[in-house]
């Protein structure tokens, strides 16, 4: 279902008009009511009146995380206080938190994002939403909370965590769409056939998954559990929340609601904008909003742009699902190392769950180490010795294959790994320590 068939489906050059204008007042804005971008741009020889194209937005400078640490908790509003209604933000465990405010428009702006997001994915004022993502100043739940209200659909704010009840509600109130991220939707199934919940007797069957990198193989597993269709959905704090992009019935990349948020594809290392299908680095200006708008973030997603059309209907540029994070990449011995790589190939093994820890250290040698812990299916985990050291050499052989690394994999017994309610720990780094 397409929510805003003008908007979405618009004509792309029309977009780009639109795109254009929005982006003129943007930069008009900030140079006028934020001091932060104003003196970025006088350092760069730039006035707002130097942009005529959207190809002008490269002489434009860049918004980094530690930008917006810097300015906490105010300094990069762009409007009087008396107009913001509303504000989230990061959870701040490596510095000051990232601050999002919103004025009415905002959250307007919003929930028209997560309500395209939410009809990509088949709902309607008929559903039932098990909203799972935390309420609070993290975005997920309040995002998905305003986009299903939009729609008219019955919202269940279930927030994360507290599994025993979510099992309960999803039966006793019929809930048909589950929205948390992936690695939460697998431990509630995992609680469930622990229970003898049959997933598949339930009426739910589409699920918007996001606020994590995951694989197709881990799309795979969820579908199965739930006899579901699993939606990648994508946002992010900095720019509004979740609604920024959406897979739709295509499951091809993740659309992008341009006219709202303006995407770049950059080279990390030298910031220059890349060509379609070259994977680089995803940066995003946010072309309405009034709180705290921003000039090309840098979200450190590693992803590329598919321009190819759509067989949904839609016109927008689609991204690919995101392939890592620059500050996520492992260096091990001289090979840049994703763990989404780990994941890919990981849970295409037969025998293995999709939950794994990547442990690095420094041997006495001075070398790197990586090892990976992988939980074992129960049946294969009671299997004889044999069986298992042979799964063992296979991980490894397959990893070193993929990678270029050669890695150590340790098996542990199902439910080993510490489950999270929110975003999955996959890597525990001890080379600093």
């Amino acid at each position: 279902m397409i929510f805003n068939v003008e908007n979405e489906c618009m004509d792309v050059q029309a977009r780009r008009k639109v795109q254009l204008a929005s982006l003129k007042n943007l930069v008009e804005g900030l140079y006028a009511r934020v001091p932060f971008y104003r003196n970025k741009m006088k350092e760069m020889g730039i006035q707002p009146g130097d942009i005529h194209s959207l190809e002008d937005i490269q002489k434009l400078p860049f918004t980094t995380k530690d930008d917006l640490r810097d300015n906490y908790p105010h300094g990069l509003r762009a409007c009087p206080a008396d107009r913001i209604v509303e504000v989230h933000m990061s959870s701040g465990t490596t510095g000051k938190p990232v601050v999002n405010e919103y004025t009415s428009k905002d959250i307007g702006i919003w929930s028209e994002a997560m309500s395209r997001t939410l009809a990509a994915a088949g709902c309607t004022k008929d559903d039932i939403v098990q909203n799972c993502y935390g309420y609070g100043l993290f975005t997920g739940g309040a995002g998905v909370h305003f986009g299903a209200l939009n729609i008219g659909a019955q919202v269940l704010p279930m927030s994360s965590g507290n599994t025993d009840r979510q099992l309960m509600v999803m039966q006793d109130f019929g809930s048909t769409l589950l929205t948390c991220t992936p690695s939460y939707a697998l431990y509630v199934a995992e609680e469930a056939a622990e229970a003898g919940i049959n997933l598949h007797n339930l009426p739910l069957n589409k699920g918007c998954f996001g606020a994590e990198p995951w694989s197709e193989g881990m799309r795979k597993e969820i579908e199965a559990r739930y006899a579901m269709k699993a939606y990648d959905i994508y946002g992010l704090t900095e720019i509004i929340g979740p609604g920024v992009a959406f897979e739709c019935e295509a499951q091809n990349g993740l659309h992008v609601n341009e006219d709202l948020f303006y995407p770049e594809i950059i080279d990390p290392a030298t910031g220059v904008p890349l060509p379609e299908n070259q994977r680089g680095e995803l940066v995003f200006s946010t072309l309405t909003r009034e709180g705290t708008p921003l000039l090309r973030y840098r979200t450190r997603d590693i992803t590329y742009f598919m321009n190819e059309p759509c067989t949904c209907g839609r016109t927008t540029v689609r991204i690919h699902r995101l392939l890592g994070r620059t500050d996520d990449m492992l260096i091990i011995r001289g090979v840049n190392v994703f763990p989404s790589q780990i994941e890919h190939a990981l849970i295409e093994i037969e025998g293995t769950e999709p939950q794994y820890l990547i442990v690095v250290s420094r041997g006495k040698d001075h070398l790197d180490e990586m090892e990976l812990q992988v939980e074992v299916k129960r049946e294969f985990f009671s299997d004889e010795v044999k069986s298992l050291e042979g799964l063992r050499n296979r991980i490894e052989t397959i990893m070193k294959s993929k990678l270029q690394v050669a890695l150590k994999v340790k098996l542990v017994e199902p439910k080993t790994l510490e489950r999270s309610i929110g975003k999955a720990k996959r890597v525990i780094d001890n080379r600093s320590i």
